[in-house]
């Protein structure tokens, strides 16, 4: 048996988990179909899912296909759980993409191709809800073409009995004209030899010939194939299942090399205790194993592997061991998270492939007193939702969370009363910043000189980087003049003092240098122990380097960006009058008009913080026919007022305050 493990990706209601539903009805997994509106679905899982029908969390199910073992991964198609999705592809063999029949490419679309594409995922496009009113054929195959890729060909004619509960999705023959046709052509722009062999032939390539190539190019994620159907009535989702088997390439991995995979998701089990979702790429994990696992930057921990669940045949099963190609439940692993490498990393850094939230709220615990159940509830929820991002306020008792959505946030607020017994509320959500050095600036203090309290020497330069290259940490000092302790207490406080810049935002796209460094070795009176008091100690740095790192940001200069997204809006074109204003209020950049027959299509940037005001106000303005899709685009300068964040550190901005905070707290020369 191959095994390929599969992505089903789409934009929200698409009909992604409805699809998944029907593949499982027809592989024989499941007797009766769910349906989302009932809440019944099989990956579906959660309650909350259920009675909001959208899927929260990415859900593994397996079938088979002949001699292939498909692991399908049902994944989030709301935009505020996209970080769910991001963690599923870099487990993926392949996808299938759905694209509504009425509502064609949407914008969660677009995001996702671009995506697989840049990942070279190998893609099927599968066009469902053919049987529904205002389902269109030839309208949406342009569409694709022009959205989302260029490289796409229709497997079958137009559909017959289009937008009824008759609707027919034929296959092409293999050696349809309407077939062959497309596909030399599209395949011989991507393939020279092929091309030659073409053109020197004289006579249309065989159909045997192109499908081989066709298998290829589809599994290097250079064409894409595209089938109408619908997960409702079931029509074509036989082609479908034949192309997963035929066109997308089966995992490979060698059972006797090194032990590798990635953690894609972690839950808790019934007891309380860690599941770690593994896909294993390479070599086998047995029970009680130990394992080495870790961000791919760090040093690894290690845990012994208690128990092993694969998933076969609709089920998670117990198995003594899971080899490569594989997705498992592992058990035993209680430091793991998401992201984390098992045995030998694949990469040597982590991978965003979408843009990070850009919104954030304060949570209020409805009791004061549940501040704790609270700060405990958030920690867990941030195990399976690492962008949840914690923020913790020790100076006003608060904690925040990253956001991407108002969708989000409720999800948040009914998970936390569901599953942990707390009642909460949210601030209003605000926009999340960020700060670049606008020049270089640079900065030291030098030890027992001046005011310098602590028994540390540093000096650090500020230098401003490319957009989009976050930070980098330079020695411009002998790696020897200090301890390596020292100095690795220096680099980590750098970039622990950089989450909060002039204005309190994240500062990134920068390089820090350290210029100077200096200690005095441990000392003791005569006959007599160690001596904090003249001895330099890592606190000493830790105390230290905040200062000198915010003076040389100072003489640097910072520069506030806000996060902005691109929206396109189809409206009424005597619409657009009435609307400007409200963009111009909102602070948003639109572009020039398009007319497109009696509509206006009009591209453009709005501020992240403004687009659900958009979205509120939109039908009002345009009698309800407005529609809207939006996504991050960039960061750019805030313009007007700049907005400042709460510090949650010591303000080293502010040299007494902090020394107060430090020195006489214990954490300076005293400090370990």
């Amino acid at each position: 048996m191959h095994t390929l493990n599969l992505g089903i990706l789409a934009h929200v209601d698409a009909g992604k988990t409805s699809l998944t539903e029907r593949l499982l009805h027809t592989a024989g997994i499941i007797d009766e179909l769910g349906r989302v509106d009932d809440g019944n679905t099989r990956t579906d899982s959660l309650a909350l899912e259920r009675r909001r029908g959208i899927t929260i969390k990415s859900a593994v199910v397996s079938f088979a296909v002949d001699d292939v073992t498909v692991n399908l991964i049902d994944t989030p198609g709301h935009p505020d759980f996209i970080a769910e999705v991001e963690r599923v592809l870099s487990v993926l063999d392949g996808a299938v993409l759905v694209v509504s029949a009425v509502e064609g490419v949407q914008a969660q679309t677009r995001v996702l191709m671009r995506t697989l594409q840049r990942l070279r995922i190998p893609t099927l496009v599968f066009v469902n809800k053919t049987d529904r009113a205002g389902a269109r054929y030839a309208p949406v195959l342009r569409n694709i073409a022009e959205k989302l890729t260029p490289d796409a060909v229709a497997m079958g004619p137009a559909v017959t009995g289009l937008g009824t509960r008759d609707a027919d999705c034929p296959e092409y023959a293999a050696d349809d004209p309407g077939l062959t046709g497309r596909l030399t052509d599209l395949l011989t722009e991507h393939d020279d030899a092929l091309l030659a062999e073409y053109v020197e032939g004289g006579e249309p390539i065989a159909p045997g010939r192109l499908h081989e190539e066709f298998v290829a190019q589809t599994g290097r994620a250079l064409v894409h194939p595209v089938y109408f159907g619908s997960a409702v009535t079931g029509a074509g989702i036989a082609a479908l299942t034949r192309g997963i088997k035929e066109l997308l390439p089966a995992a490979r991995g060698d059972a006797d090399g090194p032990v590798s995979g990635t953690v894609f998701k972690v839950e808790r089990g019934a007891a309380g205790e860690k599941l770690a979702y593994v896909r294993m790429f390479s070599g086998t994990v047995r029970t009680r194993d130990r394992l080495p696992f870790g961000p791919a930057t760090a040093a690894a921990d290690e845990g012994k592997v208690t128990g092993i669940s694969v998933f076969s045949e609709g089920e998670d099963i117990r198995s003594a061991s899971v080899g490569p190609g594989r997705i498992a439940k592992l058990r035993g692993l209680g430091d793991i998270r998401i992201g984390d490498a098992v045995g030998v990393a694949r990469k040597a850094v982590e991978e965003h492939h979408f843009a990070p939230p850009t919104l954030e709220s304060v949570v209020v615990p409805a009791p004061p007193a549940s501040r704790g159940e609270l700060h405990f509830a958030l920690a867990q929820l941030a195990e399976q939702d690492p962008l949840i991002d914690l923020r913790q306020d020790d100076i006003r008792k608060e904690v925040s969370v990253s956001l991407y959505g108002e969708v989000q946030k409720e999800v948040i607020q009914a998970t936390l009363a569901e599953e942990f017994g707390i009642d909460v509320t949210f601030r209003e959500t605000t926009t999340i910043c960020l700060e670049r050095p606008a020049g270089t600036g640079a900065a030291f203090e030098i030890i027992d000189k001046d005011d310098n309290p602590f028994l540390a020497t540093v000096g650090l330069r500020v230098d401003p980087a490319p957009a989009g290259s976050g930070v980098e940490y330079r020695l411009g000092v002998e790696l020897g003049s200090m301890p390596y302790s020292l100095m690795r207490a220096v680099e980590e406080t750098v970039f622990e003092t950089l989450g909060q810049g002039l204005y309190g935002w994240q500062v990134t796209d920068c390089t820090v240098t350290m210029t100077h460094s200096g200690y005095w070795p441990r000392q003791s009176h005569s006959h007599a122990v160690f001596d904090k008091s003249m001895s330099s100690t890592a606190g000493d740095f830790r105390s230290l380097t905040p200062l000198v790192l915010m003076a040389a940001l100072q003489q640097a200069g910072t520069t506030v960006y806000e996060p902005m997204h691109h929206f396109r809006l189809e409206l009424p074109a005597d619409a657009l009058g009435p609307l400007l204003p409200v963009l111009a209020h909102l602070t948003a950049v639109p572009g020039t008009p398009a007319p497109d027959g009696a509509l206006c299509v009009l591209e453009g940037e709005i501020p992240a913080a403004r687009v659900h005001e958009l979205q509120q106000r939109l039908p009002s303005l345009t009698r309800g026919e407005g529609v809207l899709e939006s996504m991050f685009a960039s960061h750019r300068p805030v313009v007007g007022s700049l907005p400042q964040r709460s510090r949650t550190d010591h303000n080293p901005l502010n040299r007494k305050e902090y020394l107060l905070q430090t020195v006489l707290r214990g954490s300076g020369p005293a400090g370990g």
